[in-house]
């Protein structure tokens, strides 16, 4: 099978780094013109290049806009009026005891994690539907449904983004237009990295060392047993954002590792 999107322009927020640069490479490898989003130029500007100079003749430039933020995703949306694929990535998260969340805090996932993907599919979706093609991903997490006890607000975001993009399939009926979500697990993100090499300067182990415990000791669920690489994460991602995943609609797709212990 070779994925081809050709013609096809995909907007991916949050994409300066980690799963989203990875995605974004991703799709400009299969042809789409991709738009990189960051809230700095100067990262935005770097991720490009980065792209560029990995993947020489692809088709990639930035916007940078803080989409957490109603004004952020109008100014997105006003410079890039149009998009065949969305890709609602951008995320934060932070470990906190419940009882120790303020309500800035809820407010504050919820704007990055949740509203900014709100807010860009109902700019761009109903262009969409009127071309009667495109694509919207919303990069969720296996916290949606395994709620982290350490920080159940992140998990929440999650959780709403599974609802949101299940609703807003619904509106897609009959239509070449898809809205799907993708659950990565523990994930090697240049920010796990630095963590994991951390941990294993701290006890003396070498990184790959420090991974594989971390996972059996705090994952232990996980099948592979081990973190997924951001590409293992974006092939899923560039898969249903083509023309070649138009029977996937509507769906939670799992890149956990096994680490959900259910069969649906």
């Amino acid at each position: 099978m070779k994925i081809d999107l050709s013609g096809k322009t995909a907007l991916v927020t949050g994409s300066t780094s980690g799963i989203g640069h990875a995605i974004a490479k991703g799709l400009a490898s299969a042809g789409a013109a991709v738009v990189i989003n960051g809230r700095t130029q100067s990262k935005v500007d770097a991720a490009v290049a980065a792209i560029t100079k990995a993947a020489p003749g692809t088709k990639v430039r930035g916007i940078a806009a803080d989409v957490s933020t109603a004004a952020g995703c109008q100014t997105l949306v006003e410079t890039l009026p149009d998009v065949d694929v969305l890709i609602n990535n951008v995320g934060i998260f932070e470990p906190k005891g419940f009882f120790d969340i303020p309500d800035e805090d809820w407010v504050r996932l919820f704007d990055v994690n949740v509203m900014s993907g709100i807010r860009l599919s109902r700019a761009y979706m109903q262009g969409m539907l009127k071309r009667n093609w495109g694509r919207i991903v919303f990069i969720a997490s296996e916290s949606a449904l395994l709620i982290p006890k350490e920080m159940i607000h992140y998990g929440v975001t999650k959780t709403a983004q599974l609802s949101v993009s299940r609703g807003l399939a619904e509106l897609t009926r009959g239509t070449a237009v898809t809205v799907n979500s993708v659950m990565p697990g523990p994930t090697m993100t240049d920010g796990v990295e630095t963590f994991v090499a951390e941990l294993g300067r701290q006890n003396g182990q070498s990184p790959a060392e420090a991974a594989s415990l971390f996972i059996k000791q705090h994952r232990a669920g996980s099948i592979i047993q081990r973190f997924a690489s951001v590409e293992e994460i974006a092939n899923m991602v560039v898969y249903v954002s083509s023309k070649e995943a138009s029977a996937t609609n509507g769906a939670a797709l799992r890149v956990e590792g096994g680490l959900i212990p259910t069969i649906a």
